[in-house]
């Protein structure tokens, strides 16, 4: 195992993956109770929307781990979950089975992407300095997702956000998993975030923050599996009715975009933090990373789980010492564990997870000195791109603000000849995707 992983090699230890492997598994457990209560919103069973996220999960994460070697997990994207289910079926009326099937076709075309190698290609064509930006707004976009489920951070009429109150419950969960995890963690206790999160869940319970199980019963179902070739309500095969209707097309692009940047910045920000992204920028092993991953949203598409991507919250695990594949397959036995034991999983709350993500975001913000400051061809897009992630709400968004002033700035300097013509590309449709919301 040490020689197949290459644990010894990279510095790790078997003891250390597993606490990694769990630690990422703990960050993104919510996926298994928000999923399948989002996909039942559009007429598919709680139960088989449970099966497919977690088996879905489980998979791509393994061959992650066993083919990429990678500390990177996967699991349904809830960006590309909303556009399936609020913008696909709900927004246009279309069933949940065409909407994987638009899930399926935006899952192949990355893959040819890939084959063809213009995925790697654009990213390598970015420059440094904001390879760093996009590492570093992603830890503040984790920040900001787990202070806002700890309920420190709230909704406000007048400011759009706002503090919570402290007195609340959830709140005084979070602030004993930020002290948790803060203290574990300068104190170098093995496993720091992975206690945080499990004392806040403990000390929850009788806050009335964790909810203990009421209900046991859930069975496996696998009817959501092959949804693009079932037929419809209407009598219809579910991914030939996307080309019937072409309005589906634009979801098909605009899915396509989110998932090949929200990647790409996810893959930056572990790269960085489990040390597989060298100095240049250059991440070892890119092309098996994109490969697993864009067959990973093909494969949410086709078992109905919408589209399965990279997790940002892996850095989570890379912070606690991942720098295998071996971490992944802890987390792959723990979604399958999931798909049985999901009213146990469902204790864990955003309260509980809110310090090890808050303690992520600030492990990555440690690369801000590695951009070039000096140089407004680069100062300001990477302003832009580290703002605009956290306040878009959107890890795609504020890497096409940086990349299209990246290209505006180099241009007005007259630096336009030292863009890459795939960076000119890449803006251009970031400006297309924009003007199509």
């Amino acid at each position: 195992m040490d020689e197949f992983f290459k644990i010894s090699a990279r510095g790790s230890s078997v003891r250390t993956e597993v606490i990694a492997g769990l630690t990422t598994f703990l960050t993104m457990a919510y996926v298994v109770a928000v999923n399948p209560a989002m996909l039942q919103l559009v007429g598919m069973s709680f139960n088989a929307a449970l099966t497919a996220t977690c088996f879905g999960a489980a998979i791509m994460t393994l061959i992650m781990g066993l083919v990429a070697n990678r500390p990177v997990a996967l699991a349904t994207g809830m960006g590309l979950n909303a556009v399936v289910v609020y913008s696909i079926c709900l927004g246009t009326g279309v069933d949940w089975r065409v909407a994987m099937a638009c899930v399926l076709l935006e899952g192949l075309v990355i893959l040819l992407l890939v084959a063809f190698g213009l995925r790697e290609a654009i990213l390598n064509a970015i420059p440094t300095s904001l390879q760093h930006a996009i590492g570093i707004g992603i830890g503040l976009f984790i920040a900001f997702i787990g202070l806002k489920g700890g309920g420190l951070i709230v909704d406000s009429s007048a400011s759009l956000i706002t503090m919570g109150s402290i007195r609340q419950p959830v709140a005084v969960v979070s602030i004993l998993s930020i002290v948790l995890a803060i203290g574990f963690t300068v104190l170098k206790v093995r496993g720091a975030l992975m206690w945080s999160i499990l004392i806040s869940t403990i000390v929850g319970i009788p806050l009335g923050v964790t909810v203990l199980p009421t209900d046991w019963n859930f069975g496996l179902d696998f009817s959501a599996f092959a949804a693009p070739i079932q037929t419809t309500p209407e009598g219809t095969i579910a991914i030939l009715q996307v080309f019937l209707e072409p309005v589906l097309l634009m979801f098909v692009f605009s899915m396509i975009m989110s998932d090949f940047f929200d990647t790409i910045g996810t893959v930056f920000a572990v790269g960085e933090k489990a040390g597989f992204a060298e100095h240049n920028g250059r991440i070892i092993g890119l092309r098996k990373i994109l490969v697993v991953d864009s067959i990973a949203a093909a494969v949410g598409g086709w078992i109905g789980a919408s589209s399965i991507t990279s997790y940002a919250e892996s850095t989570a695990g890379a912070a606690a010492g991942a720098r295998t594949g071996l971490s992944n397959v802890v987390v792959a036995v723990c979604f399958v564990l999931c798909a049985f034991l999901a009213p146990i999983i469902g204790m864990i709350s955003s309260s509980a997870t809110c310090g090890a993500l808050v303690v992520v975001g600030y492990l990555m913000m440690s690369s801000i000195a590695d951009i070039d400051w000096k140089d407004p061809a680069m100062a300001i897009p990477s302003f832009l791109t580290i703002a605009g992630i956290p306040m878009t709400y959107s890890i795609t968004d504020g890497i096409g603000f940086g990349f299209i002033f990246y290209c505006f700035v180099m241009f007005a300097m007259g630096r336009f000849k030292e863009v890459h013509p795939l960076m000119w590309g890449t803006s251009a449709a970031f400006l297309v995707a924009y003007f199509m919301i």
